[in-house]
């Protein structure tokens, strides 16, 4: 009991001496890979004013969240017929903070405001340059066909990185591509969620050898709230929710 008791006080007293735990948090956690996947078929128009408003303040948040240390990553990728090949921006963050576990408390704060100066500049530029390939326009016969399946080879590769993996699909998630073995919600979408749960089942079994490992997915769909249900189906959505599950995923969320 007494070594216990003396453990628990030198554990109380190294987390009280580390600091205000966000920032310790930050610094110390590993590199975050954020994969955002923009959608550049016909069916979104990101010149709409409800979807621009709401996909860059989305990525805005999504900057804001996993930008936070040296060696974070950020890709972008574009949905249509070849989204695999489709890397529109990889981005590594270069902002370091230095070392000042032997720091005086004036030189720590010095440190720490430089870094919080440079990571704030390299989030502004990082949101730049984000923001230009949301506005480009893909006017070309690629926009015919939405491979959102083509997106787990590229989350299966960042996922052997080790980093910790967030996957955000700005996009409405219809799947179109022509074939025997695909599917093309265009054409014929799951008539409700059960049908969705089967194919996603059925699916899973040719997509399972892409090892994704257990990232947070979220679809941020360009839908306004009084959307028809004929517009936004949410058997498409329940697909994608059972599929990334039984892939390995962790949280899969809809905005």
């Amino acid at each position: 009991m007494k070594h216990t008791l003396i453990g628990c006080f030198f554990l109380t007293l190294l987390v009280s001496c580390s600091g205000t735990g966000d920032k310790a948090k930050t610094l110390t956690d590993g590199p975050v890979y954020t994969l955002i996947f923009l959608d550049k078929t016909r069916s979104v128009n990101v010149n709409k004013a409800f979807i621009a408003q709401k996909y860059q303040k989305a990525l805005t948040d999504i900057i804001e969240q996993n930008i936070r240390q040296k060696g974070d990553k950020l890709d972008v990728y574009f949905i249509h017929e070849n989204t695999s090949k489709a890397r529109a921006l990889s981005l590594t963050v270069r902002s370091e903070m230095d070392d000042v576990s032997a720091a005086s408390p004036t030189d720590r704060e010095a440190a720490e405001t430089e870094f919080t100066l440079s990571l704030t500049r390299e989030k502004a530029q990082i949101r730049q340059r984000v923001f230009q390939q949301l506005a480009a326009q893909n006017t070309g016969a690629s926009n015919q066909e939405t491979d959102i399946w083509a997106s787990l080879p590229v989350i299966a590769k960042a996922n052997e990185t080790g980093a910790t993996v967030k996957v955000y699909y700005l996009s409405d998630m219809i799947e179109s591509v022509k074939g025997a073995t695909r599917r093309d919600f265009q054409v014929k979408p799951p008539k409700d969620n059960a049908q969705a749960d089967d194919w996603a089942k059925v699916d899973v079994e040719q997509l399972k050898r892409y090892t994704i490992g257990s990232p947070d997915i979220s679809m941020i769909l360009p839908f306004e709230p009084n959307a028809s249900i004929k517009e936004n189906n949410p058997a498409v959505t329940q697909y994608w929710q059972t599929l990334f599950s039984a892939l390995g995923a962790g949280a899969v969320t809809e905005e």
